[in-house]
């Protein structure tokens, strides 16, 4: 029988209903078709009880739903808070729903995740891209700009929101507050909304050596995954929105026309235990958490020619190793990692990346590191030049909307044959799944150029309709430029 070995069921109502199910051992004539029976596949479908006529009635009346999403909402300082079992895609399509009108023009980072991206198309929306800064030291994003903000705004006096990606996938952290300044700034009046997909941040604001979460600097609307950085299970998220600069009904409608209607009852309930044990213990688990990788950092920066990604712009929980210095790959370290049992997040040629978060202890990241210096070592080579700022620099060529391209007929071409071309497809190296290509953008040398360099190093070309990149697939009847 499940237990809450924290105590934290008394202020997680959907944590409590979870348990109480459990206990109680109903005999339901509802889905799910298993029936809790553990006898017919086994232990898969253990735990797994609906919302509906589960952890509530079929009708909602307990509305232990509302009042966790009410303490979500509080948590994070925001009015409102929607939990997600669609993970941050989710949450970034149905915010992306509430932005504007087909055709309305949107202020968009490029290192945003490919979910808000087909948002766009879903919604119709029209992308006014603006790129990072890369550190040219280790070619990574440092965040966009609020300057370079404000300067597509300049081009673009109608857009109707700003949307970025904070913290970036390796854990670059930038300057939220301004960014949020710029957008509130624009056009007079309340200005525009600023979105920030914060898959990577669920963490942020809980304790003091970490950056503030984006709703405290500002940001009228965050997505965020609990699954990624806190103990909730796969595929949890949250919506979370303050003020009026986005229609709450629109909003509201989004997360709807965009969820399933068989929500998974365990899923919602890991939200809710998160949240509680981040409010009551966050600030210990987490300041254990920073220690640690601390530490760790400390131990792998004396390895020769190994670089850590590090300073006041970095997240202090993420482990980034640079790898060109000690001329080591990086794949084949994983290979060891993997070997070792000990998988990590990412991996290419130049870059290793670890996800630690609260779950993580010191005992683990001490034998995390025993286990990269060995590899290091094992697979040290010729010193050689970082691949630079690679897919992060490639300049996005807007030949129409990403959702005509994407309803357009579409032809499949030789990859040699596509430059010119208008892409029909969204390509990606994953992770961490920032597209390269996006549809209605023309295909470029330099795309091409970044996303073979990207195969070289190791990185899974991803949501391509031919992974190998022998083909692209591009609109059809377009003769290029």
């Amino acid at each position: 029988m499940p237990t809450d070995p924290r105590g934290l069921r008394d202020d997680a109502p959907l944590l409590d209903a979870w348990l109480r199910f459990l206990e109680e051992a109903p005999t339901p004539f509802t889905i799910p078709g298993h029936k809790h029976r553990l006898d017919l596949v086994g232990d898969v479908v253990a735990g797994d009880v609906p919302l509906y006529a589960g952890l509530d009635t079929m009708g909602l009346a307990r509305g232990v739903l509302a009042e966790a999403e009410a303490r979500a909402a509080r948590a994070w300082g925001a009015d409102r808070a929607r939990f997600s079992v669609g993970g941050s895609t989710h949450g970034n399509q149905a915010v992306a729903l509430a932005l504007g009108r087909p055709g309305d023009r949107v202020v968009v980072s490029r290192t945003l995740h490919r979910s808000m991206l087909l948002g766009l198309v879903l919604a119709g929306l029209e992308p006014v891209w603006v790129r990072p800064r890369v550190d040219p030291h280790h070619g990574l994003p440092v965040g966009v700009h609020p300057d370079d903000v404000a300067t597509a705004l300049a081009a673009a006096p109608d857009a109707v929101a700003v949307v970025v990606g904070e913290p970036s996938y390796v854990g670059t952290v930038g300057d939220v507050g301004a960014l949020a300044a710029v957008a509130h700034a624009h056009g007079g009046g309340r200005g525009i909304p600023l979105v920030v997909d914060a898959a990577w941040g669920a963490h942020l604001g809980f304790h003091p050596a970490l950056p503030p979460h984006a709703i405290a600097l500002g940001a009228d609307a965050v997505v965020t995954s609990a699954h990624k950085m806190l103990p909730a299970v796969s595929q949890g998220a949250l919506v979370l929105a303050r003020g009026d600069r986005i229609d709450p009904a629109r909003l509201e409608a989004g997360v709807e026309a965009t969820a399933t209607t068989s929500p998974h009852g365990g899923i919602l309930a890991s939200i809710d235990a998160a949240r509680a044990l981040l409010e009551r213990d966050g600030e210990a688990l987490l300041g254990e958490v920073v220690e640690a990788v601390a530490g760790a950092r400390r131990r792998l920066a004396a390895v020769e020619g190994l670089t850590l990604l590090d300073g006041p712009g970095v997240d202090p929980t993420r482990l980034v190793l640079l790898l060109a210095g000690t001329g080591a790959d990086g794949t084949a370290v994983e290979a060891d990692l993997v070997t070792a049992g000990m998988p990590v997040e990412m991996a290419d040629r130049d870059t290793l990346v670890a996800v630690v978060t609260l779950a993580d202890r010191d005992a683990d990241l001490r034998t995390l590191t025993e286990r990269l210096v060995a590899s290091v070592e094992r697979h040290r080579g010729r010193p050689r030049a970082t691949a630079g700022a690679g897919v992060w620099a490639v300049d996005p060529v807007t030949a129409m909307s990403p959702r005509a391209a994407f309803f357009a007929p579409r032809e499949r071409v030789a990859t040699r044959d596509a430059v010119g071309r208008v892409s029909a497809e969204l390509v990606a190296p994953y992770p961490p799944g920032i597209p390269v290509l996006a549809p209605g953008e023309r295909v470029t040398a330099a795309a091409l150029d970044a996303l073979a360099a990207a195969r070289a190093a190791g990185s899974r070309i991803a949501y391509a309709a031919d992974p190998t990149l022998a083909h692209l697939d591009v609109v059809a009847g377009d003769a290029g430029a």
